[in-house]
């Protein structure tokens, strides 16, 4: 069957992702310039001709909060900005399952372990490791949810006990293009950002790295990631949406919103489909921010396959059950390959208002007393 939506470009580039040809960066400035109308509905055929139908739910820690010696301008959790968000030392491994099993009952498929820092060091830190191990075997032995890890920057020791210790994706954000790095982050390179990533498939996990839109960044800068992203292989690309936070340094720039419009959005995440045809395209952070209810389920419609449920590192999201019926309006499903659980009950719970409990990423406000 051959795709025609009477924009050469855009069938083009269909039919040589269907054929098994990997997109490049020319292909990807040509479809970033395309209407949406023409790029959404051809991504979301994409999908559904390589993949399936269900979307893929992850959720979150936040493990270890605030204090962190970066400069990414876009952290609340910074120490060079004044956020006021809470602020505490790596959480009891006990509390980091008690999260996990929310999540695993909110019908997330995988569950990541996040820190505020530039890296989880063994040599530098060796208890806070050890708990870090534990909770991962935790989670691990005690949930059917797949763990993944958030801990910065690894060295190929850390990562090779990593992957003996089961974690599935190991998650790294470049957040933006090469070019584009340095006017975010000065603490650290882009480089170094690849490099952890290139550590971490060596030692055989699975990747999870994606961008934050709307920080300034041009169309090019997005397809310029998008391309390092393929450069690096990856299975689960991330596409947050900037959510100013007062007092970093894009909160100051943009006040309550991301430089980006949601056809911008919806053009990236079409173009991100085609350049990565086989890996789980994942909204995540600032969606609620930056899209209304009613267009929530677009970029479903456009390529995406996977959403981060529950709250974030430091601000909190919709219910999962809100999650849910958004999914189900693009037409698709939660997929419940590694976790099997009911749909139908996650709603009742959400319209029942059961509240906080029932998202699991921002830690609880009692964690600085761990």
């Amino acid at each position: 069957m051959v795709y025609e939506t009477g924009n050469r470009t855009v069938d083009d580039a269909v039919e040589r992702v269907l054929a098994g040809e990997r997109l490049d960066r020319r292909d990807g400035l040509a479809l970033v310039a395309q209407p949406v109308e023409d790029l959404a509905p051809a991504a979301d055929y994409v999908r559904a001709e390589l993949g399936d139908d269900t979307v893929d739910a992850c959720s979150i820690v936040n493990a270890k909060a605030g204090n962190c010696a970066e400069d990414c301008g876009f952290c609340a959790q910074s120490v060079h900005f004044d956020t006021g968000i809470d602020t505490y030392d790596f959480l009891d491994p006990e509390r980091v399952l008690e999260a996990a099993k929310r999540a695993e009952r909110d019908g997330a498929q995988r569950f990541g372990v996040v820190v505020a820092e530039k890296g989880v060091s063994k040599r530098e830190r060796p208890d806070e490791w050890e708990e870090v191990l534990r909770a991962i075997r935790l989670v691990r032995d005690e949930t059917d949810v797949e763990v993944d890890a958030s801990l910065g920057i690894l060295t190929r020791e850390e990562a090779r006990v990593l992957a003996e210790e089961g974690i599935n994706h190991y998650n790294h954000n470049i957040e933006t293009s090469p070019r584009f790095f340095p006017e975010i982050v000065e603490t650290h390179s882009f480089e170094d950002r690849v490099h952890t990533l290139e550590v971490a498939k060596e030692a055989g996990m699975d990747l999870c790295a994606g961008v934050i839109l709307g920080m300034g960044e041009s169309p090019t800068d997005r397809v310029d990631a998008a391309v390092a992203l393929q450069d690096v292989g990856v299975s689960s690309l991330p596409v947050n949406i900037l959510n100013p936070v007062a007092g970093t340094p894009l909160g100051e720039e943009f006040g309550d919103s991301a430089d980006i419009t949601t056809e911008e959005v919806l053009q990236t995440i079409a173009v991100y489909r085609l350049l990565h045809p086989e890996a789980r395209v994942r909204l995540t952070g600032g969606r609620e921010a930056n899209l209304a209810v009613d267009e929530q389920h677009l970029p479903f419609e456009a390529g995406a396959d996977g959403i981060l449920t529950g709250d974030y590192l430091t601000t909190s999201g919709q219910s999962p059950g809100d999650d849910i019926q958004i999914i189900e309006r693009a037409g698709m499903e939660p997929n419940r390959e590694a976790n099997e659980f009911d749909p139908e009950a996650v709603k009742a719970r959400t319209a029942a208002d059961e509240g906080p409990d029932t998202a699991a990423g921002t830690a609880t406000s009692n964690a600085t007393d761990d």
